[in-house]
């Protein structure tokens, strides 16, 4: 069964982006940036929220991680911007079940906090790595959103960059 690992860049309050989506904050250089290159290379799909995909998509990017299946999770948008890109319009969790009951390589949770929460509440979100950037912003898009009930993670280890980010790794608990 392939995991769900929501491997996403957040500042040390907790925010993946400016309120507009933006990240542009986040360090670009340093050791972690082709640890996390070559992680990408390990997943078979990226699944996004619709906020997350069209920030790329603003940049004229409808595509932006090729080399993998990507799906993007909307209700709104009817119509994908690229053929390679597949829009869900219904139930997140029951295509990340589906997805997941299937042969390949593990899926990545790319950003979407509302998503998240959503998949975490499904009990479908397998481990969480967090590059944690030495950054405050005071405000902007949660980690997760709003959570029914608590997720409780074990920590599977630690990488301290130059450059203050950390990357934190762990297994979510049943």
């Amino acid at each position: 069964m392939r995991k769900l690992k929501y491997h996403v860049a957040t500042t040390a309050d907790g925010l993946i982006s400016r309120r507009d989506g933006s990240f542009d904050f986040f360090p670009t250089e340093g050791g972690h940036i082709p640890e996390f290159i070559e992680a990408m290379q390990g997943y078979g799909a990226v699944l996004m929220g619709r906020k997350t995909y069209e920030v790329g998509l603003k940049l004229g990017v409808a595509d932006p991680y090729p080399h993998l299946d990507s799906y993007v999770f909307s209700r709104t948008l009817k119509e994908s911007p690229h053929p390679r890109v597949k829009l869900v319009a219904g139930e997140p969790a029951a295509t990340v079940r589906t997805l997941k009951a299937q042969e390949g390589r593990d899926l990545w949770l790319c950003g979407g906090g509302e998503l998240a929460s959503g998949l975490f509440a499904e009990g479908l979100v397998d481990e969480v790595l967090l590059k944690l950037n030495p950054v405050l912003l005071g405000e902007g898009t949660p980690l997760v959103s709003v959570l029914k009930a608590p997720s409780r993670l074990e920590l599977l280890s630690t990488k301290v960059y130059r450059g203050g980010v950390v990357l934190l790794h762990y297994q979510v608990l049943r």
